[in-house]
Order: C-alpha cells, then sequence, then structure tokens
C-alpha cells in the first residue's frame, strides 16, 4: 500500500548471523574469480506464498489471516476507508489529524499511558492516514498479543480525543506547516497534487491540513469524523504471523464483535481537470542552493491491469540506481544526488511523477535530461539485456518482503486495500516474466504524456526563471505553496 502519515517510532533491531570458524581451516578455491564482471544469476525460484483466510464478522467487519508461524510474532492492522480523500472540502487534513489522535488517549488510558503500555509489552504501535485509508498498526511477542490487542482495541473503539490534547497537537500541526515553507522538498508535492488534480478533486489538497483548516481544527469535527467513518463495515482487520483463524476470530469477537454498525459512506468521487498543455510552475524559494524538479501528469489506480507492465517500465525509467533517470541526471551528469520516477497508485488513478533535487545552476540543463529520458522510453523500444535486469530487479526483491510479518503483513494490506484478488502474489513473478519490449513502450506511451506535463519547480525564481522560459517547452507560471497563483 501507498506510504501513509504516521507517527509511530519503530525500534529497529539488527539481525543477528552467526558465522562459525574451525580453528585452522583455510579457504581454497578451485578457480579464481573473475572480479570484472558480476556473477551470472540463476534460474528464479518459485515463490510460495502463505494463504490469505478470510471471514467477515456480524457486524461486518472483514477479517483476514496469514499464518507464519516460524516466529513467535504476531503484526496486527486494523484499516478504516478514511484517508484524505475522504476530507471535507471545508476540512483537508482533518483524516490525518483523526487518525493521529487516536492513540492521544483512549478507554482509561492517557496518551502518555498508551506508550507506556505499548513499551511495557515490547509492541511497536502506531496510528496514521494515507490517501484512502486510515490504519493502526500493531506489531508484537504471540505471547503478549491479548494485552496488547486490549490496548489496540481501546484506541480503535473508545478513543478519546480529550481537548488538551486537540490544542496540543494542533499548535504542533501549525509549525510543522510552517516548517513546510523552508522544506522545498516538501512544497513541490503540495503544489503538485493541488495544480494536478485541482481542489474539487478527492486528491487535490494538502493530507497535512492547511493554514486555516488546522486553524479551525475543534473536538467537534474530530469527533463526526470518527463517528461518520470508523464503523466495522468500513474496515477490514488482518493478523499476520504466529496466529490461527480460530484465535484471530476469537480475538477479533471478543474485542471487536460489539462494534455497533452503522451507515458506511460513498467512497468520494472526483474527476481530475482536463489535460492541459504542458506548463511550468515556478514557486519562489529565495536563496535556495538548489531547484526541486517535480514532473507528472495522470497515472493510473491501483486496480489498473497494466500493473505489470508498469513495474517493469518504470523501474527500468527511475527506481533502481542504475534506471536511466539516476544514470543519467547523477553518474553521468554529477546534477544530483538521485534522480527517481514513481506511479503513485490508489483507489482512482494517482500520479505518475519524476524528480530529484538540483544544484540551482543546473535547473534548465537538468530539465532538457529529464525530457529526454521521458521521451526516449516512449519512443525506443527497451533492449533486451535491459528489460530482462528490470524483470530480475523486482522479481529477485519480491521474496524477500516475505521474510518478516512485518514485510508480509505490507503486502497483503495493499491487496486487502484495493479489493484485489488474494492469491495475487502467487502469480506475480510469472507475470512480471511475461512482459514484453512491446508491452514497456506501450504503457509508457499511454501513461507518459510529454506533452500535457505538470511541471512544478521550487527554487530561486530569480536564478531559474529565464533560463526555463529560454527552453521554450511550454508557458511559465508562478505558484504558491499551495498551487495557487502566486500574489
Amino acid at each position: 500500500m501507498n506510504s501513509f502519515v504516521t507517527k509511530i517510532v519503530r525500534r529497529v533491531v539488527p539481525a543477528c548471523i552467526g558465522l562459525a570458524l574451525v580453528a585452522g581451516a583455510g579457504f581454497a578455491a578451485d578457480a579464481p574469480i573473475d572480479r570484472t564482471k558480476p556473477p551470472t544469476l540463476g534460474p528464479l525460484k518459485p515463490l510460495k506464498v502463505p494463504v490469505v483466510q478470510t471471514q467477515t464478522l456480524p457486524n461486518g467487519l472483514q477479517l483476514a489471516v496469514v499464518e507464519m508461524h516460524e516466529v513467535p510474532v504476531v503484526d496486527c492492522m486494523l484499516m478504516v476507508r478514511a484517508g484524505a480523500a475522504y476530507d471535507p472540502p471545508e476540512s483537508p487534513g482533518l483524516a490525518s489529524f483523526v487518525a493521529g489522535m487516536l492513540d492521544e488517549g483512549a478507554g482509561k488510558r492517557s496518551a502518555l499511558e498508551i506508550s507506556e503500555e505499548a513499551d511495557y509489552l515490547g509492541a511497536q504501535f502506531g496510528t496514521g492516514a494515507g490517501m484512502d485509508h486510515a490504519q493502526i498498526g500493531l506489531h508484537v511477542p504471540t505471547a503478549r498479543l491479548t494485552a496488547a490487542f486490549d490496548l489496540m482495541a481501546d484506541v480503535a473503539l473508545r478513543p478519546a480525543f480529550p481537548d488538551s490534547e486537540i490544542v496540543r497537537q494542533r499548535e504542533l500541526r501549525k509549525n510543522n506547516i510552517l516548517q513546510l515553507r523552508d522544506q522545498p522538498t516538501a512544497m513541490a508535492p503540495l503544489a503538485f497534487h493541488a495544480i494536478l488534480f485541482g481542489a474539487a478533486h478527492p486528491y487535490g489538497h494538502p493530507q497535512g491540513g492547511s493554514d486555516a483548516s488546522t486553524a479551525a481544527l475543534d473536538r467537534a469535527q474530530v469527533t463526526r469524523f470518527y463517528q461518520t467513518h470508523y464503523r466495522p463495515a468500513n474496515a477490514k482487520l488482518l493478523f499476520v504471523g504466529d496466529i490461527t483463524m480460530a484465535e484471530a476470530r476469537k480475538l477479533a469477537e471478543a474485542r471487536f464483535g460489539g462494534w455497533a454498525k452503522g451507515a458506511v459512506p460513498a467512497r468520494p468521487a472526483g474527476v481530475a481537470p482536463a489535460p492541459a498543455a504542458r506548463t511550468f510552475y515556478l514557486v519562489d524559494k529565495p536563496g535556495a542552493p538548489q531547484s526541486v524538479i517535480l514532473i507528472g501528469n495522470l497515472g493510473v489506480p491501483r486496480s489498473t491491469p497494466d500493473y505489470y507492465a508498469l513495474r517493469v517500465m518504470n523501474n527500468l525509467l527511475g527506481v533502481s540506481f542504475t534506471s536511466r533517470l539516476n544514470q543519467n541526471l547523477r553518474e553521468l551528469h554529477g546534477y544530483t544526488y538521485g534522480a527517481r520516477s514513481s506511479f503513485d497508485m490508489y483507489q482512482q488513478a494517482g500520479p505518475f511523477r519524476a524528480s530529484s533535487s538540483v544544484h540551482t545552476a543546473k535547473t534548465d540543463s537538468a530539465l532538457i535530461e529529464f525530457f529526454k529520458e521521458l521521451r526516449r522510453v516512449r519512443d525506443e523500444p527497451v533492449p533486451a539485456e535491459e528489460l530482462a535486469k528490470s524483470k530480475a530487479y523486482i522479481a529477485l526483491g519480491l521474496p524477500g518482503e516475505f521474510e518478516t510479518t512485518q514485510g508480509a503483513a505490507g503486502r497483503f494490506l495493499d491487496l486487502l486495500a484495493y479489493d484485489l484478488p488474494l492469491d495475487s502474489y502467487n502469480s506475480f513473478i510469472e507475470k512480471i516474466q511475461a512482459v514484453t519490449a512491446a508491452d514497456v513502450q506501450r504503457v509508457a506511451q499511454k501513461y507518459i504524456t510529454p506533452d500535457q506535463f505538470t511541471i512544478v519547480v521550487v527554487g530561486d525564481r530569480s536564478q531559474i526563471e529565464a533560463p526555463i522560459k529560454a527552453l521554450n517547452e511550454g508557458p511559465v507560471e508562478l505558484r504558491d505553496l499551495w498551487g495557487q497563483p502566486a500574489k
């Protein structure tokens, strides 16, 4: 699932690898190693993915369980259709604020007590919201699951929303928004989404709120949003780890079986503005030593049948270190520390984006190289060796994502979130391997549209405006942090 705004503080527990060395033993090689070229990859092994079991409780809560008994830990995720797309038009940022408030006091526990109990249980616990969904996440040793799940149920079903915490979190958010003005890498996506989707689209407003909407936040808004959207028929509960369906169902029924039903809000609908001719939108940041470049157009929803071809195409374009964008802008020209591209896939079509931070004096030169690569992937068939490497990169990386309960939970949550077949990963590698050079060029031509690019550049206007105009690639407009015409 696409990344969400989160408060969880993760503990990183390093893996310990034991090396058994026999005293006096030496290492002998049958033949010298040729270090001038990388080793040849062996054949891909079949990926065995655990089965997803599903049931539905009488109140409409969907339950999914993935058994992984190798390690005595369990990950539990409650996902609710209550992401930023469900924000009221007059209250951008409300969904993420409500999700962040869930563990700031719940049941008989204060915010501090919730944090202390999670620590005592050895649990990782957090709440947050992304574009389409809000989530409550728990990672805990199996022996402490019952107590930790009690805590999770309190947070999900009995949040207190104390006025004192609402005021505190509101002030923190105000400060965060003020700080955005000093963070060009955060400014560019805000302006880009507002321009690409427009204010009437559920994806066109800031997930973290605006100055005005944050100032207006109060307990009545928070409670109303929670009561409207946090309903069992609007939610899915996933267990991954050392647990059976019978055990999970018993826990879920005991803690969530009494969750009152209620009307489920309709999914938000929105139509993005009709594609316009390629335009540059400058957000002025006087004195900035770098320019943040964000180029893109409307992309695809997660349900697209072109998902696998897009994964392969985008990987060779701007995901791996050896991708075309990174090799060109970083390795060949030295304009940046990194350049990348992505398709953000949501319930509805999200954006295609190519981005980088470049030295101010090289802004126009970097744009030329961006356009070169974005046009080349459309116009020229991908060489067989590059295609094979891109497919191997994706296929070889997938098994590692199922090595831990946390990784597996993230992958299965993506399927649950967008109502995709729960056995999708069983055929994932085969479908990646089936992508052809013609498929890559077809989806590039269909979903990367240079003549309709929205191009946001955050940087020192006095240094970059004239060189960008001299490119003659499109008109230049001035916008503010929120993507509105600059005064």
